[in-house]
């Protein structure tokens, strides 16, 4: 009988402080429950700012077969479809009190890509989180909040990566014991970093939806707390903290761009800005290979979406966060469906120009921008949230090779030339006069009519598109036979 190990901590000791008159004025008391938002903010051993940090003791606790079996009707109690749960301008500014100690406080820089989209472009940098990407905060808040009792039974989440992560970060170091779930398809670099930091990780499941059933189910069977990593209320408080950094550091923007998975982070994020400003508009982004917001505003309701494969995997929710949805729909002024193309030339953009590597859900919102769906924003001050750089370095590889693709600067042509001595160095000659760079070619003889002939494959990078059209018609003037492959995939100007 196979087992997973789970590894229970020792305790920090914490003691709950009172206060009053919060950030902003409001009262630190969170709005969403009822509950006292004091736990853990006076004498916490975080290992953070200087602080020293307790190490877990090591245990032993097996999670056996049966413990991994669904069960059918168990469910979330803080996630109710009849009754969703809005969260209030008062529940961030409590999130932002507790959690400013273990939070960076990311920057929002004027961005190098402001000229070319003709924007002037913020990029608010959640990657530069300790674990790389904005669901540290969320994290942080809900293991806060819970009583006790609730951190020595300890908790459980299901997540594709940077969830489990944050959650695992902050429990290990808030001394909570702490268990994940990750599907089969999660990311290895992800379970990895789970693992090193100190969690119970156990990979089961074919999709997310399965994997959060076994979470819930072992939860239930061990009487540990299930924290959702999108729909739960103090989840959505701290991702909303986001809200409150973006215009105290950029001012009153004309737009903020926030990539969509559950709904957590666009309904954290849209409550505290607009409740700001008004005026911003909030814009959603979501990939077409899982677009759950998009469906569920259509549908008028969360709705199972089937998801496929996807490079921004972080936003790879098949059903959206039922309290999310409620939050944010009222604020949401647009909502954006990118292909993925898009989104791979984003992720190139931005490392060839700002020096940022994010992952595909971070890269969404330039993706929107270069797809041309938020043209009515040019001249205008819009921020693009960067929301995670938790990227696998073989995924990294072929998103910045099909950036390159999409953008006409990696092109694959046939082209036949003679087979006489000479005939495939004159070719190579021709293309290095233009300035182009041989990537991979190779040549065969045997499906050819003409046996003085041979056919060419060249696998070429070019400058810009502007050069693979000189080179284009370099080839076609020279050649009689030349065809290029993928050529739909030039989808830049």
């Amino acid at each position: 009988m196979a087992t997973y190990m789970v590894q229970p901590v020792k305790l920090v000791d914490v003691k709950a402080g009172q206060f009053s008159n919060g950030l902003n004025g409001h009262s630190a008391t969170n709005g969403v429950n009822g509950t006292n938002g004091t736990n853990g903010i006076h004498e916490m051993k975080n290992g953070l700012n200087g602080h020293s940090e307790e190490k877990p003791e090591q245990a032993t606790n097996p999670v056996e077969d049966e413990d991994l079996e669904i069960i059918e009707d168990v469910a979330d109690p803080h996630c109710v479809a009849e009754n969703p749960v809005k969260i209030s301008f008062q529940d961030i500014t409590s999130a932002a009190f507790l959690i400013k100690s273990g939070i960076q406080c990311t920057p929002c820089q004027r961005s190098h890509l402001s000229d070319m989209t003709g924007m002037e472009l913020y990029l608010k940098k959640e990657f530069l989180q300790f674990t790389g990407s904005f669901k540290e905060r969320g994290a942080r808040y809900a293991l806060l909040m819970l009583s006790e009792e609730e951190k020595r039974q300890g908790v459980i989440s299901a997540s594709l990566g940077n969830h489990a992560q944050g959650l695992s970060y902050h429990a290990t170091r808030l001394g909570i014991p702490v268990t994940v779930v990750m599907p089969i398809a999660a990311p290895i670099m992800k379970i990895q970093k789970c693992r090193s930091y100190g969690a119970n990780v156990i990979v089961k499941g074919e999709s997310m939806s399965e994997a959060k059933k076994i979470a819930m189910s072992i939860g239930k069977r061990r009487n540990l707390v299930y924290i959702n990593g999108y729909d739960h209320p103090h989840i959505m408080a701290g991702q909303g903290t986001i809200g409150l950094e973006i215009v105290e550091q950029m001012g009153m923007p004309d737009a903020v761009v926030v990539p969509v998975g559950g709904g957590g982070l666009i309904a954290g994020v849209a409550t505290a800005v607009k409740a700001i400003s008004p005026q911003t508009k909030i814009i959603g982004v979501e990939s077409d290979k899982c677009p759950s917001f998009t469906r569920a505003l259509e549908h008028g309701g969360p709705i199972l979406t089937p998801n496929m494969a996807t490079l921004a995997d972080g936003l790879a929710v098949p059903t959206v966060g039922y309290n999310a949805f409620a939050t944010a729909v009222p604020l949401l002024d647009k909502m954006v469906v990118v292909r993925e193309e898009w989104i791979a030339l984003a992720i190139l953009r931005l490392v060839e120009q700002e020096k940022c590597v994010v992952e595909g859900a971070g890269a969404a919102g330039l993706a929107a921008i270069f797809s041309g769906h938020l043209n009515e924003f040019k001249g205008k001050k819009v921020c693009l949230l960067l929301c995670g750089g938790n990227i696998d370095t073989t995924i990294f590889g072929r998103c910045l090779e099909r950036g390159l693709a999409a953008e006409g600067r990696l092109l694959r042509f046939c082209v036949t030339v003679s087979d006489r001595p000479g005939g495939i160095s004159e070719l190579c000659r021709e293309l290095a006069a233009l300035g182009v760079s041989i990537k991979d070619i190779m040549h065969e003889r045997a499906w050819i009519r003409d046996i003085f002939s041979v056919e060419v494959k060249v696998v070429c990078e070019t400058s810009d598109w502007a050069h693979s059209e000189q080179l284009r018609k370099v080839l076609t003037e020279k050649y009689s036979h030349v065809v290029f492959n993928d050529v739909p995939m030039a989808i830049a100007n």
